[in-house]
């Protein structure tokens, strides 16, 4: 059964992924990660930028091949 809604799909120390809708804003992704998945120490979660050495180059938002009408986007703090 597939989950509805959003949700974190990868997470780690320095990286969360999370699948969110197609339109949601990045301040309202940034907003559920950092509710669902709070990092514990001052720095909050952020989407990566284009230039990040980490996203090598792959576009923020990927189409979920699993949910129509959702991205995944990929975090870090």
């Amino acid at each position: 059964m597939i989950e509805e809604g959003p949700q974190v799909t990868k997470s780690s120390l320095l990286d969360m992924q999370v699948c969110v809708p197609t339109d949601w804003t990045d301040a309202q992704a940034e907003e559920f990660a950092n509710a669902r998945n709070p990092t514990g120490i001052d720095s909050r979660w952020r989407l990566r930028g284009e230039d990040d050495r980490a996203q090598a180059g792959a576009p923020i938002r990927v189409k979920c091949q699993g949910r129509e009408g959702f991205v995944h986007i990929m975090l870090s703090c």
